[in-house]
């Protein structure tokens, strides 16, 4: 997988990280990121997907009710809520590669509220796993990779590479709070 660390540390700008990647190694690091995150949750169950656990660093800015911007995330909430970012990031990054100009954002989430069991977190995952390896295949044989735009202030440019990648260090940050998340609640059924 990606190591991330340099970004974080803005040592290195998510474009440099993306130099010299390829398609297969983008399929190649989208695919570890799921199979790293189903192993986390292998032996999870329905009691451990709404499983309450405390969460005091909770707080979720862009929460679109005001009243759980600092409810604790279970486990079903933060597969969706990843999911859904590294999606819209493979979607923004296809564009891109297309040669389509940044028009916004491409965000679709799944009410975590409706994810009630393991069977579902597991279907969410491999549904992300498809529907980004497919959005690859929407790449030219020659991408526009000069097309880019800067997704948040300071960050630098984001091309097509970089924006897919970013999806995947979204994804990369969420990974210890799915593993905590997923052994807490196997703990607390125990």
């Amino acid at each position: 997988m990606l190591d991330f660390t340099p970004v974080r540390k803005r040592e290195k700008t998510m474009l440099q990280l993306a130099e010299g990647l390829t398609l297969d190694d983008l399929r190649r690091l989208t695919n570890e990121m799921i199979d790293t995150m189903l192993g986390y949750i292998a032996e999870s169950t329905d009691a451990d997907v709404q499983a309450p656990i405390p969460d005091p660093d909770a707080n979720d800015t862009f929460a679109s009710n005001p009243d759980d911007v600092l409810i604790s995330w279970t486990l079903g909430h933060v597969i969706v809520h990843t999911t859904a970012s590294a999606e819209e990031s493979a979607a923004l990054a296809a564009e891109l590669a297309r040669g389509v100009e940044f028009h916004g954002r491409s965000r679709s989430e799944v009410p975590w509220e409706q994810v009630t069991t393991i069977a579902q977190c597991r279907a969410r995952l491999e549904e992300s796993r498809r529907m980004r390896l497919a959005s690859l295949d929407m790449w030219p044989d020659e991408p526009h990779l000069a097309n880019s735009y800067e997704p948040y202030a300071g960050v630098g440019q984001y091309n097509a590479v970089a924006r897919f990648i970013g999806g995947l260090s979204h994804d990369d940050a969420h990974l210890g709070q799915i593993e905590r998340l997923a052994r807490e609640a196997r703990a607390l059924r125990s």
